[in-house]
Order: C-alpha cells, then structure tokens, then sequence
C-alpha cells in the first residue's frame, strides 16, 4: 500500500473507531511514519505492512533509544507500535499481530511542578492586574489562566472551547475531553469575572474566521495551545512564582482539592479520568493532609 493511504487508514480507524485526540492520532501517526520509514527506508513511498516484524520494532525502538527519547516517548513509540501492528491483522495487512511479545519501558509517573495555594492566587491576581488595562490579550489570558486552575482543564480542552460552553448561571461549563468524552465542570466567582471580561472584548480580536471559538488568538482564530503555554511561562516568571506549565495548574487544582478536603472521587469526576488509577498519578498525599487525617483517624494520634 501508499505509504499515506496507510496512515490515512490508520488515522481514520484511531479517530472515528477508537475515539482517540486529535493530538494522540497525531502522535501515533507520525510514530507509525517512523517506523515504517526505518523498515522500507526513509524515502519509500509504497510501504508493505507485511514486511513488518518484531524484530524490526524492537530495532525501532532501539534506534530511539539511542538517540536518547526518554522513556515516556519510548512507552509512547511501543503503545503507538502495538495500536498499528494490532490494527494491521484484523485488516489482514499482517498475518499475525507481531507486538504480542513485545515489552516496553514504563512511562515515569513525574509528577507536575505544583504551585503553592499562595502562589496560584499571586499568579492570577498579576493576570487580572495585568488585564485592569483592557488590553483584550490579557483579558484573554487571564479568562483561560483563571478557568484552567478553576476547573482542572486539560489545555486542549480549554483552547477546543466554543461560545455558549459556560453557563453562567449555574457556574459550569461543558467541555470535551479525552475519547470525545463530554463533561461538565463547576468553576467559581473569579472565574466567572475573568470570563464574563473576556467575552466583553473578545470582538476586538474576532474575524470572519473566528467562526464560535471561544477564546481567540491575536490573528482572530482560534488559540493555539502553544501561544497559551508560552505566555503562562512568561506570566509565572513575572509574578515571581514557580515556572510550570498548564498541566501544572490542572495538577494544583487537584492538589488544593485534596488540600480542602475534597476526596480522590470527586476530583477523578472532575479532571475526568476514566480511571481512579489515572487521578492517584496525577495528584499526591501532602503531608498536611496526611497529618490531618491521621489526627482525625487514629485513636492514638
């Protein structure tokens, strides 16, 4: 087969058969590319995925490594490797699925820079200081700053946001997930300021091709995750807080939950992880609440 005609196939199968991300179809598609460019060669156009062999995988896998990928990517590179090679025998592109025995780095479960309750509340009080002037690119960062630790978003979640997805009068705001999963998550009175000022300036920044997007680029289109995450690392270096990035405001808002005394539950609801498993990775033990409830539990404490 066409080297594209394989991997539009694989795509359409991992979006529209498996429901996964855009960003992960992504991923897995240009894993898939470079696999079978060390297969058939770098320059092939017609890729057979029958040529495709457990020791070639492995030799992928290991060139990978060489070249120093760290072991997320490495787990990323085998799960993408094994989507495809699973894919491929059911279509009867391969005669048997060649990862079955295949075996691959576990993925280091770091934990996200958090900040300090303190710190989070100077960093959104620098954006809406920042913001007082009116300045719609501001308004906009401090809106999405304020939303992503208010309601524990993923950045993609944020950014995929269209008008109409907060509810100001119960305070939520729907949003669409890992897998097209649909949720709806509370967010607060700071929030609800931030957005309600955005949306009072976001004409200023709004084209012909804004289309419903909820929050805008200075182009007019929609936001780029990628302009987000460089300005909360500019933000955090100017307020004088810890550097992190948006993942780290959505792990803070896990974090002060559980702080408060919100149990792993109702943060698993609302981060919106499938798995219990998946929100014990994402948020920790701190040792204030470790010793409350140890206080509170245990006869001899």
């Amino acid at each position: 087969m066409d080297v594209e005609e394989t991997l539009a196939a694989f795509e359409r199968h991992l979006g529209l058969e498996r429901g996964l991300s855009a960003h992960t179809v992504r991923a897995y598609s240009s894993d898939i590319r470079s696999l079978l460019a060390f297969v058939h060669g770098p320059d092939a156009v017609v890729a057979d995925p029958g040529d495709l062999t457990l020791v070639a995988v492995r030799g992928w896998l290991a060139q990978a490594a060489d070249e120093g990928r760290s072991r997320a990517t490495l787990a990323r590179h085998a799960a993408a490797a094994r989507t495809f090679s699973g894919w491929a025998h059911h279509t009867g592109l391969l005669a048997t699925d060649v990862t079955l025995r295949l075996s691959s780095p576990r993925a280091v479960n770091a934990l996200p820079t958090v900040l300090a309750q303190d710190d989070a509340a100077a960093l959104l009080d620098f954006a809406r200081e920042l913001a007082a002037g009116g300045e719609p690119t501001l308004v906009r960062d401090w809106a999405a700053l304020e939303l992503l630790y208010a309601s524990g978003l993923r950045i993609g979640e944020l950014t995929g946001m269209d008008l109409g997805a907060a509810d100001f009068a119960t305070r939520t705001v729907r949003v669409l997930g890992k897998g097209n999963k649909e949720r709806v998550v509370p967010f607060g009175g700071p929030a609800a300021r931030a957005l309600t000022a955005w949306l009072g300036v976001r004409h200023q920044l709004a084209t012909e091709g804004s289309g419903t997007a909820m929050f805008l680029g200075a182009r007019g289109g929609r936001l780029d995750p990628r302009t987000l995450r460089g300005e909360l690392h500019r933000l955090t270096a100017r307020a004088g807080v810890k550097d992190l990035a948006p993942h780290g405001l959505r792990h803070s808002t896990a974090t002060h939950l559980l702080e408060g005394g919100s149990d792993l539950r109702t943060v698993q609801e609302l981060l919106g992880h499938s798995s219990l498993r998946t929100t014990q990775r994402y948020t920790h033990v701190t040792p204030e609440r470790l010793r409350a409830a140890f206080t509170q539990a245990h006869p001899r404490a």
